[in-house]
């Protein structure tokens, strides 16, 4: 329940700016926003009684909805309760009548957190640097691809028409012209994320056809993969009212340059402010090497939170900007683990792993846990490479998606913080995503095995 002093702010609030109903969510695994639109009233009811709720199945969905039950979630699906985090409270610039939105925190009915909630997963993992008196501090990159709206949604993605309204050709890395092709949807992008306070910054044209890449800016991790959440969803409204699909799946054209999620991340002492990486002579620190060395031993086991599906392995070692191993450098894209050049304040690691079909709490989530237990384990990194990795067959990440998701079901280590209820039904679930993508003939068994064999 929330304070009666609150819920008069919040109450003062919905009517200054007209809100007629809220929008109440949380994210599912796939990163999805689920909850329900209540009116004003019924929602500020909501808040002095806690009867906000969703059923706990929500956390037992495919991306194609359907329920995984497991010892933790059966059929009865119980209620969860839904607390509203009011920072999150935004105004929908795209409603047609005035209406908020708000992510919610879950508990189970005995006031404890619900495991399975996203949000609560990225939690656990910020515990864990608060109590060593560490502030971890991100910045994600979202490349994603325009598409034209198609009739048959099964035909083959097509990139859709530009302002001159000839279809929008691949232009190359950096260019000018691709993004003016496109001037009025990103107008109203950043007018929304204006709106909505999310803290974006830099557009760019990356490598395939209608490809974009916007950074979401550094911050707290909770309030990052907050505004990450809105922004995803954001970025598919806005389009659909232009009359395209946005997608983030990692490699929606196979000849094409696949899209991620790069998460640039670096620790503050919670003492002093001081970034924890890099000394007073801007030398890495024992504490720098050993979130590198975590990121390398630990990213494999984590792949399926940062790797979720199928097709995310198809961008990982394709060879067009996307890694195929986790050796590190200093300004080396060719690498998994880039450090970007600067002084103390900036240092930082930009892991270049995830794609774009991430969860942004459980990616964050990973790459923080797998840092983290670096530097708790005094690890140590491979030597800083200076060369290309492409072809390196050291520090490979895992090639396929059942292998990585063994590696993540079987870890002693991810069981003790994320929980055993977590890593059994997110397993599940994407043994059961994986089984359904398998279970469809491909283009390739059409083509060459129908009439062939």
């Amino acid at each position: 329940m929330v304070d009666e002093n609150k819920i008069g702010e919040i109450e003062n609030w919905l009517n200054e700016n007209n809100i007629q109903d809220v929008e109440i969510m949380v994210s599912d695994f796939a990163g999805i926003s689920r909850g329900k639109s209540t009116p004003k009233s019924k929602f500020l009811e909501g808040l002095k009684n806690g009867g906000l709720r969703i059923p706990e199945s929500l956390f037992a969905l495919t991306i194609n909805c359907d329920f995984i039950g497991n010892d933790y979630i059966t059929d009865l699906e119980e209620d969860l309760f839904l607390v509203p985090d009011m920072d999150t409270m935004r105004v929908v610039p795209w409603g047609a009548t005035p209406k908020a939105c708000v992510i919610c925190d879950v508990y189970k009915e005995n006031g404890e957190p619900a495991n399975n909630s996203p949000r609560q997963i990225l939690r656990k993992v910020l515990s864990l640097y608060e109590a060593k008196n560490w502030q971890p501090i991100v910045a994600p990159e979202f490349e994603f691809f325009l598409l034209s709206r198609q009739d048959d949604i099964e035909s083959p993605p097509m990139a859709p028409r530009g302002r001159s309204g000839k279809q929008a050709l691949d232009k190359g890395v950096l260019s000018l012209d691709a993004l003016d092709e496109f001037s009025d949807l990103f107008a109203d992008i950043y007018k929304y994320c204006d709106i909505m306070n999310i803290q974006v910054d830099t557009l760019t044209h990356e490598a395939g056809p209608a490809q974009f890449e916007v950074n979401v800016n550094h911050g707290d991790p909770l309030s990052v993969a907050d505004q990450s959440f809105y922004f995803k969803r954001l970025m598919k409204q806005v389009a659909i009212r232009h009359g395209m699909f946005a997608s983030f799946m990692a490699r929606p054209y196979p000849d094409q340059y696949g899209s991620a999620m790069h998460i640039h991340q670096s620790v503050i002492s919670s003492k002093d402010g001081l970034n924890i990486f890099a000394d007073e002579d801007a030398k890495d620190t024992a504490l720098f090497h050993g979130h590198i060395a975590g990121l390398q031993k630990y990213i494999p086991t984590l792949m399926p939170l940062l790797a979720p599906y199928a097709n995310s392995y198809l961008r990982i070692g394709s060879g067009m900007s996307s890694p195929a191993n986790l050796h590190w450098g200093l300004e080396n894209r060719s690498v998994g683990l880039r450090v970007p050049s600067g002084g103390r304040a900036a240092r930082r690691v930009e892991n270049r792993i995830a794609g774009a079909d991430v969860n942004p709490y459980l990616a964050i989530a990973a790459s923080l846990l797998a840092g983290y237990l670096g530097m708790a384990e005094g690890l140590k990194p491979s030597e800083p490479l200076t060369e290309s990795a492409y072809e390196l067959k050291t520090q490979r990440l895992p090639q396929h998606f059942l292998s990585s998701l063994k590696k993540f079901q079987e870890s002693d280590a991810l069981r003790e913080v994320l929980g055993d209820e977590f890593i059994t039904t997110y397993t599940d679930v994407k043994k059961e995503e994986y089984a359904e993508n398998f279970s469809v003939l491909s283009s390739w068994e059409i083509r060459y095995l129908l009439m062939n064999v």
